[in-house]
């Protein structure tokens, strides 16, 4: 744990290096038996998508509101959807399961909404995980404090979590986003936990990569109306070098990356997970990639080609991925594409059970 909040240029001079080969360093991350990951808030729901043995569906009958314009005064509501993302994530080791909680969405409301029409316990968490800062991942945190009350809870950061950011887009408004403030986040309960490097959770079953090694040629990064404030100017901020991913092994199958938004770029994760690890088989890949946009879309050709490599058996493009991504991942790897959709829980299980 790092003892001071520290600034934009403490984050830059760490900012990862193409790093071939195998870590020197190798981090030992048990495998798990099982992984369950519950999309409490993604860009989408969908009350007609099917489910099959690893994917439940929440369906119509989620949420139930009153709405006097009906017989007995009450109508089904489904789940919010908003630009933001959060997850569910719970481990299982024998009989031993530990929830986690990564990222919040975007609004202080839509996360606890969520959870409450799908009966899940948030005081059952025992950590957050930040992906990165960005509000619409952090959004939630007040709606969560609100339910948590006076108990603390520890949250894992990038101490570049709390950098100053904006979006000065040529002949647009500039758009300031909202930034994390550690000292409102302190007095709301949370105990704050800066980490730059990889991190072991739960008994060494959940790996937190920290920084990201970016070693593709083509994962070049946000274009340059993303700034960030160095202190004393604003400056083009391509690597959001806070981004992060959350990473499990399950036992005989493969690990399972979950990220925010993507922003080390997707196959840069994947490989930096493998790298860390020694476990190069990719078993599931879900969350935010990062591939809406003008900007992005020349990279999704290369980006594609690197999955079918990689050959999930699962892939679940969420949140920031965009529709020209989702169509082309879903035409290369048909059998391993499956749409994401608020509420949705993927179950990923050993082949020994």
């Amino acid at each position: 744990m790092c003892d001071g909040a520290g600034d934009r240029h403490e984050a830059m001079a760490s900012a990862p290096r193409p790093a071939p080969g195998p870590a020197v360093d190798p981090i030992a991350l048990e495998p798990v038996d099982e992984v369950r990951i519950t999309t409490l808030v993604d860009n989408v729901f969908d009350a007609l998508l099917t489910g099959d043995e690893r994917t439940r569906r929440p369906g119509f009958g989620t949420g139930v509101v009153a709405a006097p314009q009906f017989d007995g005064g009450k109508t089904t509501s489904g789940l919010l959807a908003e630009h933001g993302f959060a997850a569910l994530v719970t481990v299982r080791r024998g009989d031993t399961e530990t929830t986690l909680l990564f990222d919040t969405g975007l609004s202080p409301d839509a996360m606890v909404t969520n959870a409450d029409r799908l009966g899940v316990d948030l005081s059952a968490i025992q950590a957050v995980v930040l992906s990165h800062g960005h509000f619409d991942h952090a959004g939630g945190l007040a709606g969560l404090a609100g339910r948590l009350g006076a108990r603390r809870m520890p949250m894992v950061v990038h101490p570049g979590a709390w950098t100053r950011r904006r979006l000065a887009i040529p002949g647009q408004d500039v758009f300031d986003l909202p930034t994390l403030s550690p000292r409102a986040l302190a007095g709301e309960g949370f105990e704050v936990i800066e980490r730059r490097e990889p991190s072991l959770l739960v008994d060494g079953c959940v790996l937190i990569t920290g920084e990201v090694d970016r070693t593709t040629e083509f994962e070049h990064g946000m274009p340059p109306p993303h700034q960030a404030w160095s202190g004393t100017a604003w400056e083009h901020d391509p690597l959001v070098i806070d981004d992060q991913a959350l990473v499990v092994h399950v036992r005989d199958r493969g690990l399972v990356v979950l990220t925010g938004c993507g922003h080390a770029g997707a196959v840069n994760i994947v490989r930096n997970a493998a790298r860390l690890t020694g476990v190069d088989r990719l078993h599931a890949l879900l969350g935010g990639l990062h591939l809406g946009g003008a900007a992005f879309e020349p990279i999704i050709p290369p980006t594609v080609a690197a999955l079918a490599d990689l050959a999930p058996d699962l892939l679940v493009p969420g949140h920031c991925t965009g529709w020209r991504a989702q169509h082309a991942l879903a035409a290369a790897l048909p059998h391993a594409w499956t749409q994401g959709s608020s509420g949705t829980t993927f179950s990923l299980v050993t082949t020994r059970e």
